[in-house]
């Protein structure tokens, strides 16, 4: 099997690759592309990539290219894990919004907008043209954030795609090894959106484990999802740890100022891990790629794409996929993040128990607002894009709204081809 990795020239590649290479038995690839056009970053991370397989004793072959037709002839499947203007814009959606006291985030908020704006219409011409090369049976395994809104973006285009975060695959482990069971015994009610969800059950042998979980960890709970011990009590939750942007507004927002940003951070990591790539003599996944953050994504991805192309019985995942009344509240094409059936027709939600109103209030308000910002990175307009952050539940007044919509669109107008007229 050819896999297909766009974006291939990104640091946390090696993760994916060091997890294809401990898995040889669950996903038969034979050949990885990497697709990227910065050519100095791919061939450092490809050879590296090679070598870790080597190590490994796995028969794959890493090939680089800076061509998109050529990376994705054949494919399987392809992964897409870019971030259009890279750590610099990164760095702006993390710092713009603080003029206006709103908290700056890549995924969410004002800055999730902006890159959302950015990155919206590249992987639809990216995922135009895997479809036109590799067939319309590939599967786009979507990696790249906001997660939420870029699935939507290729679903209603009618592309074969499922989204995936880290955040439940995480949890997941974190739950199994204080459990003491088996990670893939527990079976997450993984309930909300992308970067806006919460764990309403963790089920071991079909018996509920979570009241155990809250009860014998809180404290390393509460500490692990930025959340007070008694709020995950009282509400018998354990909710993504994105949450605190939503929960603990202010707060986050005071400490993002007195903080380097998270960008800068990475920026330095990112240095770092391209000279221990270009090392001919490395061979193992370094410590260090632990601080590019992400943990277990390369566990998540290579067991959803065994689900989409093996052809075995269906699997169980937590991905982001079309609503399609999971939850009632929501539109069907609203895409949710939930656990899920996957196999080679792709991902369908597995019913869960109504949502309550102290979670799907806030899930159906940015729903709504994740409409907005889809419609606002396909048509364009500088109103459109304060329409959506005035429905974001983390701006919502027009004042705010007016002002971060003008700042977003100046800052990114080299990135929309609507705002340079």
């Amino acid at each position: 099997m050819k896999l297909a990795v766009v974006g291939g020239g990104s640091t946390y590649t090696p993760e994916l690759i060091d997890g294809i290479a401990g898995r040889r038995s669950t996903l038969d690839v034979d050949e990885i592309v990497l697709v990227d056009p910065d050519a100095y970053r791919v061939e450092a991370v490809g050879g590296f990539s090679q070598r870790l397989l080597d190590h490994a004793g796995h028969p794959a072959r890493v090939k680089t290219t800076q061509s998109l037709e050529e990376g994705v002839d054949g494919a399987s499947a392809v992964l897409i894990q870019l971030r259009v203007g890279g750590q610099r814009a990164r760095r702006s959606d993390e710092t713009f919004p603080h003029a206006c006291g709103c908290v700056g985030q890549e995924t969410t908020g004002a800055g999730g907008l902006a890159k959302a704006l950015r990155t919206v219409p590249v992987v639809l011409d990216i995922a135009d043209r895997v479809r036109k090369i590799a067939g319309d049976d590939t599967w786009i395994v979507n990696f790249t954030n906001p997660v939420g809104i870029v699935t939507r973006a290729l679903l209603n285009e009618g592309h074969r795609a499922v989204g995936l975060c880290n955040v439940a695959i995480n949890l997941q482990r974190q739950f199994g090894k204080l459990l003491q069971v088996g990670a893939d015994d527990v079976k997450l009610v993984h309930t909300g959106l992308n970067h806006l969800s919460w764990e309403r059950g963790a089920l071991v042998d079909g018996v509920d484990r979570l009241p155990e979980l809250l009860d014998q960890h809180l404290g390393y709970l509460s500490n692990e999802v930025s959340v007070p011990e008694e709020w995950l009590r009282r509400m018998n939750v354990v909710p993504s740890y994105y949450l605190k942007y939503f929960y603990a507004h202010d707060e986050q927002v005071t400490k993002q100022r007195t903080e380097r940003p998270r960008a800068d951070v990475v920026s330095d990591v990112e240095e770092e891990l391209l000279k221990i790539y270009l090392d001919p003599e490395r061979n193992t996944k370094p410590e260090s790629l632990e601080k590019r953050g992400g943990a277990y994504y390369s566990e998540a991805a290579v067991q959803l794409v065994h689900a989409l192309t093996a052809g075995g019985p269906a699997e169980e995942h937590v991905v982001n996929v079309r609503n399609d009344g999971t939850f009632p509240f929501l539109p069907d094409d609203a895409v949710i993040e939930a656990r899920s059936t996957v196999d080679l027709k792709g991902a369908k939600p597995i019913p869960q128990p109504p949502v309550e109103p102290r979670f799907s209030g806030l899930i159906a308000a940015t729903t709504a607002y994740e409409f907005l910002a889809l419609e606002a990175a396909l048509k364009g307009g500088r109103d459109r894009v304060a329409d959506a952050l005035l429905a974001h539940p983390l701006v919502g007044q027009y004042s705010k709204a007016d002002t971060l919509a003008d700042s977003l669109v100046q800052i990114n107008r080299e990135y929309l081809p609507w705002a340079r007229g």
